[in-house]
């Protein structure tokens, strides 16, 4: 659907919400009843009508886009059909990445190698699945949740665990912008979840400062990963060695 229809579907809701007939708007814009049914039928207004609707619900159209945006599906997770789906195709995989990290549509083919057909194409089935808008002139608007987050163990978790695997983790985490820290002691189960909550914490505020990044030009980011992990865990080598209890 498009916006633009969106929104007048939001103004008709509203309008209900308020206890407005078409009869009454009507009346109080001078206007026939019958004009009133074909402009929400057709769903076209002018900008000037869509504010003299709104002003009857003592409304700024600025609160009717508000009110549109909260009303549209924000999808916090895909099912499992649709990260297989994802998986599947490298080039849509890495469509759905890069908008995911904000990238536009002139960003993703100049910085890769997919061709405008192939990338619209991607964008076309990501709008499908409710990731995204795909707007005229390839604009593009997310549909995904701050806290989106893929399946947990689902197709893109295993696909991203195996590249983790054999890629990310084979680095001495030596050069500028790399850090590795691991740490293993005894902690007490209120101290675990102390350190829980800062992960959680911090994993929030990673969120925030890639929402603020998207602002900056693609050539001033960097592509990042950032693992945090805290489980019970101990060395294979030393169980063996553990006192059998009784």
């Amino acid at each position: 659907m498009a916006q633009s229809a969106a929104l007048i579907d939001t103004l008709k809701q509203t309008l209900k919400s308020h206890r407005l007939t078409y009869a009454e708007v009507a009346r109080k814009l001078h206007m026939s009843e019958a004009n009133i049914k074909r402009m929400f039928a057709s769903k076209r207004f002018t900008l000037e009508r869509l504010e003299e609707v709104c002003k009857l619900m003592q409304l700024e159209l600025s609160d009717l886009f508000q009110l549109y945006e909260e009303s549209r599906q924000r999808i916090t997770q895909l099912t499992l059909e649709q990260e297989d789906e994802l998986v599947r195709d490298a080039k849509l995989l890495l469509v759905a990445v890069s908008v995911r990290n904000r990238l536009g549509f002139d960003d993703i083919v100049s910085h890769y190698q997919i061709t405008q057909a192939e990338c619209i194409r991607a964008l076309a089935k990501l709008d499908k699945l409710k990731i995204i808008d795909l707007l005229p002139h390839n604009r593009i608007k997310l549909r995904i949740d701050e806290d989106f987050r893929w399946l947990p163990n689902g197709p893109i978790e295993r696909f991203f665990e195996k590249q983790i695997q054999s890629q990310f983790l084979k680095s001495g985490f030596n050069g500028e912008l790399e850090r590795r820290l691991f740490l293993f002691g005894l902690l007490g189960d209120s101290s675990t979840q102390v350190l829980i909550n800062k992960l959680q914490s911090l994993a929030k505020e990673f969120t925030e400062l890639h929402r603020q990044d998207a602002r900056l030009p693609l050539e001033k980011r960097h592509n990042v990963g950032f693992m945090l992990a805290l489980r019970p865990w101990e060395l294979e080598v030393f169980r063996p060695l553990r006192r059998k209890s009784g």
